[in-house]
């Protein structure tokens, strides 16, 4: 069994050495890094407090086999990663603005605070789901009646997250999914050139918000967004790519 066990690691590492996808998310981020990722989400503090935790999260991404494991390279898987954690966790960000901590704030809030957008389909869960048509899409994805129970989002951690890597992972025309972009995918249209909207991170942000934070100039969202990008990414070892923002990009 030993002798098994030095093939087993030698080929991982090898793996490693030579850039393959990773097997699963697992291996990427252990508990232990998830604990540095997010060391505020079970802060008292938060209304989120004991609510995102590490095996609701590898639960839900096991459901999804491409996430996170079907880039080219290990580099790309992590870079998905840090890319799904940074806009999350903007999303459900508890940090100061200017605040030496703060992207390390990240999965503090698990329901939008107003629930004034689309009620009683506003914003839960990591990517803050919103709106009756993503609510229903969602459940059909997953195979939950998110219609009829749209508070399984706050009340359900697996449910919770798995509509987040659903909407990673979705497309929904003219928009291309997160997941495509961030692993280089994405081919802009003509349209899309002509309206400023290039590969990179900043194309997600315009995917999740774009009406709101895209076009618009230098803004205090983006920058959150990628700072909390940038912190994951310089844990994975990984670079950011081009375009973080989407400062003039037009919305999709």
């Amino acid at each position: 069994m030993a002798r098994f066990a030095v093939v087993a690691c030698a080929a991982a590492a090898a793996a490693l050495l030579l850039g393959v996808a990773a097997a699963d998310v697992a291996s990427i981020i252990t508990q232990d890094v998830y604990n540095q990722m997010l060391p505020n989400r079970d802060n008292p503090l938060c209304p989120a407090n004991g609510f995102y935790t590490y095996d609701a999260f590898i639960q839900a991404a096991s459901s999804f086999p491409g996430f996170g494991t079907s880039g080219s390279t290990d580099e790309l898987n992590r870079r998905e990663l840090a890319a799904f954690f940074g806009q999350t966790s903007h999303e459900t960000t508890g940090g100061t603005r200017g605040a030496a901590d703060q992207f390390q704030w990240g999965y503090c809030f698990k329901e939008e605070i107003s629930k004034a957008t689309s009620p009683p389909y506003y914003g839960r869960g990591p990517i803050q789901l919103t709106g009756q048509v993503n609510y229903q899409q969602a459940g059909d994805a997953i195979g939950q009646d998110l219609v009829s129970n749209p508070d399984l989002v706050s009340s359900d951690p697996v449910v919770s997250f798995k509509t987040a890597i659903w909407f990673w992972m979705t497309a929904q025309s003219p928009k291309p999914s997160c997941h495509d972009v961030i692993l280089g995918n994405w081919a802009p249209s003509d349209a899309d050139a002509a309206a400023g909207r290039v590969p990179g991170y900043g194309a997600i942000t315009n995917i999740i918000n774009g009406g709101i934070e895209c076009g618009v100039g230098p803004n205090d969202a983006n920058v959150d967004r990628i700072g909390y990008y940038q912190r994951y990414c310089d844990m994975f070892g990984v670079g950011y790519g081009d375009n973080l923002d989407c400062y003039s990009q037009q919305h999709f």
